[in-house]
């Protein structure tokens, strides 16, 4: 009914009108396609560049959506509750952006420098001036929180108080939902790029997917806060998606560059990088049921017994299956978010696409689930020289430190390894 609709009215517009409107929109397809290929060619540039490129962008991009979601709460709009407000109606509280990139940072220094202290323990532990950064990190990080929300309240004025004490909410919940979820992505870089660039791959070739089926089939509406969207998109991308992430992924795990964890954040796509790899990763073969044996064997005129897989494989297609049914809806909220606030786009920082929160949507809550699925099924727990390390600079008196040395020292050279 709606694209019905819209041809309708379409065709009740002047010829002229009706021109200028095909070549706007032909004009807004051709810079969405540019701008399109400009993101991805500098997103794969990035990530062959090395790992610390992929974890500025992604800095970069929660950066510019926690300023578009932040920017919604402003406070113009004050009840004054007693007449020596008045004068002050116009004026903007002083506080409200200060505060906002304030609690950002702390956000981000708590969140980066717990990343670095549990990837880059042999770094940290062994460094003279990074262990106090890793001994004291977060009562750091709760000190500084705690001046900000002294701060916050010190700010407090008359006549504000309803707009700033919904500030605090806000600013707090865009932490949550944004920098907290960034920090999970950067985690998954670390874990090794594949489980960064496969997950936010399957999201991109969903929506790409959507958007062709739901052009081409589409005619049912699928939920009212996003009227574009179809039945017929949603189920078409589903199949796409899932066909999509088994040949995507299996290419993708055969380099060593894409599935290492990160030891060094100098490394690149050009680096000789080498891991023992997860078992995940690992080729297996499944024997085939007995039945279906015989069954195969006579349609393809040759016996076979058992079909070559890896377990990676079936955890695709649970990636495949999240970012189809479930990680479209974080674009439902947006479209909620937006239809509250009566906007379009978040905003214009990408031609043709809107704003960054508009592309980021589905990829935050894709990024959670990825690390929590990967941290709680697939990553495998052993005891490295840096948790070793951790464990003796911070449970061991400098004396047993120098103990325990002295006795490895004798062991070393007991095995014939001279120090």
């Amino acid at each position: 009914m709606p694209a019905q609709a819209n041809s309708e009215k379409s065709q009740q517009l002047p010829p002229v009108e009706k021109s200028a409107e095909q070549t706007k929109k032909r004009q807004n397809i051709l810079t969405r396609t540019l701008w399109t290929f400009i993101m991805i060619g500098g997103f794969i540039t990035l990530m062959l560049m090395g790992h610390v490129y992929m974890i500025i962008l992604v800095m970069l991009c929660q950066t510019l959506v926690y300023r578009e979601v932040t920017a919604l709460f402003s406070l113009k709009r004050v009840a004054p509750d007693s007449t020596e407000i008045v004068e002050t109606k116009a004026k903007r509280d002083p506080w409200s952006k200060t505060l906002n990139w304030y609690f950002w940072a702390v956000a981000n220094y708590f969140l980066y420098g717990e990343s670095i202290i549990y990837y880059f323990k042999h770094v940290v532990f062994v460094d003279g001036q990074l262990l106090p950064f890793a001994m004291n990190h977060r009562i750091i990080s709760f000190t500084l929180y705690t001046i900000g929300f002294m701060g916050f309240v010190m700010s407090l004025k008359r006549g504000y108080l309803k707009q700033q004490f919904g500030l605090f909410c806000w600013v707090h919940m865009s932490l949550l939902l944004i920098v907290v979820s960034s920090h999970f992505i950067v985690n998954n870089i670390l874990e090794g790029l594949i489980w960064f660039f496969v997950p936010a791959s399957l999201v991109i070739c969903n929506d790409v997917f959507a958007y062709v089926w739901g052009m081409t089939i589409g005619r049912t509406p699928l939920i009212k806060l996003s009227p574009k969207k179809t039945v017929e998109g949603f189920v078409g991308a589903f199949w796409s998606t899932l066909l999509f992430s088994l040949a995507w992924g299996t290419y993708f795990m055969r380099f060593d560059y894409m599935i290492c964890p990160v030891h060094d954040l100098g490394v690149s796509a050009w680096s000789a990088v080498k891991c023992v790899p997860n078992p995940v990763f690992v080729w297996q073969e499944w024997e085939i049921w007995a039945p279906l044996r015989v069954f195969l064997s006579q349609v393809l005129g040759r016996s076979i017994t058992h079909i070559p897989y890896v377990p990676y494989q079936l955890h695709l297609i649970v990636f495949a299956i999240f970012a189809s049914l479930v990680a479209p809806f974080g674009g439902f909220f947006a479209s909620g978010f937006k239809r509250a606030f009566n906007i379009k786009d978040f905003g214009h920082s990408i031609p043709g696409h809107g704003g960054m929160t508009d592309r980021m949507d589905c990829q935050f809550l894709m990024g959670v689930f990825t690390y929590v699925y990967y941290s709680s099924l697939i990553r495998e727990h052993h005891i490295t020289v840096g948790s070793v390390l951790q464990q003796v600079v911070s449970g061991l008196t400098l004396n047993e430190q120098v103990e325990l040395f002295n006795d490895l020292a004798r062991y070393l050279q007991g095995r014939g390894i001279t120090l």
